[in-house]
């Protein structure tokens, strides 16, 4: 708006051009929202049970983008939203096709200048794996924010939609750019990286070993730490380069224990998770069968099934320079297999894998 002399002008015309100014401001702010591509894959936070007393028992996967989207109108102030339904299922049933297929639409999406910010609604059981995925192989600075619910929308206190509020409202801020894949659960914002699902049944379900990075409080960000490990922009793994992860299981630690499982896997897999107890402790009877599968040429990949905090410490419990092994540092099993997944598509090296596990 140009602004003339305003010299001899009355008190009227003055309050005039002061609320056609104010006007001029809030139409430009509102031009500036951030847009928001909403990609939904199924989940609790699409589902829906029988009752409203059912916030337990449902059926996950059943409520389309376009209804979570209208289910929330406030998402309109604080972004332009838009919907793409990638997939309608549980994520215990997420493979490593759909982890690519997702991965591969969010790296086209934020190469878009009408894309400011992705969140993608997901299943609470492997929402923690997808998020670490994207944190290590999308390459962009721009928000992405991965969301899910411990309730379906049709149970009394359901919490997906405030739960989707908040992503949107993360996903649209500037402030929220840099920092790799977020999950935004209960309030808080988390590192995908770290994040993981501790609890089953209550609505504060997902926590993380080293704390949130910040709260979402009425549509507002509030920070208070910043990931340090390596993610999204800064990383050597790229979905655009990588068209197969390599195949990875993982084996659980137990008192009595068989090699049952640890010759199942071996025999097609490039890599194995020992979730072992205490510091990814293996049982002395394990460790022939570890050796001889390392000897085969696949990585032997000692986690911990503990949870709470801690890391797997290398040759303690075990020799793992003698024996060629690899520690996971923190990662928890589940997130070992996935940077294994990655990982493995670049190098064959257990040094240059122990590496990565250090660094990611």
């Amino acid at each position: 708006m140009q602004v003339r002399n305003t010299k001899g002008w009355t008190a009227g015309r003055m309050l005039a051009l002061v609320a056609a100014l104010a006007l001029s401001s809030s139409t430009a702010f509102a031009d500036a929202k951030s847009k928001v591509v909403i990609l939904a894959t199924g989940g609790t936070i699409a589902g829906a049970g029988a009752t409203a007393a059912n916030s337990a028992t449902y059926q996950a996967a059943k409520v389309p983008v376009d209804k979570l989207i209208a289910g929330v109108p406030e998402l309109a102030d604080v972004a332009d939203v838009r919907g793409e339904q990638v997939f309608q299922i549980a994520s215990e049933s997420f493979t490593n096709e759909q982890l690519m297929t997702l991965g591969k639409r969010i790296s086209a999406l934020v190469k878009q200048d009408d894309v400011d910010g992705i969140v993608v609604t997901h299943g609470t059981d492997t929402l923690e794996e997808t998020a670490f995925f994207l944190n290590l192989v999308v390459h962009s600075a721009k928000p992405i924010v991965v969301v899910g619910a411990m309730r379906p929308g049709t149970a009394l206190s359901a919490d997906g939609m405030l739960n989707l509020y908040d992503a949107v409202a993360v996903a649209a801020a500037k402030d929220s750019r840099g920092k790799g894949v977020l999950v935004t659960m209960n309030d808080e914002i988390q590192s995908g990286r770290d994040v993981t699902k501790a609890i089953n049944i209550r609505t504060e379900a997902f926590k993380s070993p080293w704390g949130a990075l910040g709260m979402v409080v009425e549509g507002k960000g509030y920070w208070f730490r910043a990931p340090v490990k390596r993610h999204t922009t800064n990383s050597e793994f790229d979905i655009d380069k990588i068209e197969k992860l390599a195949p990875v299981e993982i084996a659980y630690g137990y008192g009595n224990m068989s090699d049952m499982a640890y010759r199942a896997f071996g025999k097609d897999v490039k890599a194995i998770i020992h979730a072992g107890t205490g510091n990814g402790s293996v049982a002395k009877h394990i460790v022939p069968v570890l050796q001889e599968l390392r000897g085969k040429g696949v990585q032997v990949i000692r986690s911990a099934r503990v949870t709470g905090g801690g890391f797997v410490l290398r040759n303690a419990e075990q020799p793992d320079d003698k024996y060629d092994w690899v520690v996971s540092h923190d990662l928890n099993p589940q997130k070992a297999r996935i940077l294994a997944a990655v990982a493995l598509t670049r190098t064959q090296d257990s040094k240059e894998l122990q590496r990565i596990f250090w660094e990611y």
